[in-house]
């Protein structure tokens, strides 16, 4: 059992700088929050108080006192077909399973899994351009540089889905063990791609 001076010097041991670090990450998280939502295809309200809600749980029950949980783009993209079917009343129960399965892994200590050399460093590249062509495809339409005619292109015409994109793409950054050349950013790939 904690004692009420343990909680004392974890929780309240430099409050000035808590509170400061907790309005920059307030005033960072709303920007991310709209414009997540805007890219799920949901009211930016749901989103502001989605965020809010991680914030609050994080801090109350996470596992380190530095660690700072928020929306995701990966997230915001994988939700999208989910609300465009279903409805936004699914995307809570959504949440929850994640969570859920979340909670399940960390019993298992399958990130142990993620540790040393399982994940190589071309698949956190590839992930991560994979991400980036998911949200700038997805986000494209709404910007009014492109219309759904280049998601089909995409996705569409080719028969995959955006998710498959993600993984060709992503597996594009073993461009320097297969000797492919692949662009280095991928706004420089998206300007070569047709806006129509």
């Amino acid at each position: 059992m904690t004692s009420f001076a343990s909680l004392k010097r974890d929780w309240l041991a430099n409050p000035r700088a808590d509170i400061l670090a907790g309005i920059v990450v307030a005033l960072a998280l709303i920007p991310e929050a709209i414009s997540f939502s805007i890219i799920a295809g949901v009211d930016p309200r749901v989103g502001l108080y989605a965020s809010f809600s991680i914030a609050v749980t994080t801090a109350l029950v996470g596992g380190r006192p530095g660690m700072i949980s928020a929306a995701t783009a990966a997230i915001a993209v994988l939700v999208l077909p989910l609300i465009r079917d279903h409805g936004v009343e699914y995307l809570f129960a959504a949440t929850i399973l994640m969570g859920v399965i979340q909670v399940i892994a960390g019993f298992l200590r399958l990130d142990m899994l993620m540790q040393g050399s399982f994940a190589a460093r071309t698949d956190s590249i590839g992930k991560s351009r994979g991400r980036q062509l998911m949200v700038s495809v997805t986000a494209a339409p709404k910007l009014g540089r492109a219309t759904d005619h280049m998601v089909r292109f995409l996705a569409g015409e080719f028969g995959v889905s955006i998710s498959a994109i993600s993984v060709v793409y992503g597996r594009m950054s073993v461009n320097t063990q297969l000797r492919i050349k692949a662009p280095a950013r991928l706004p420089a790939a998206l300007q070569q791609l047709p806006l129509l």
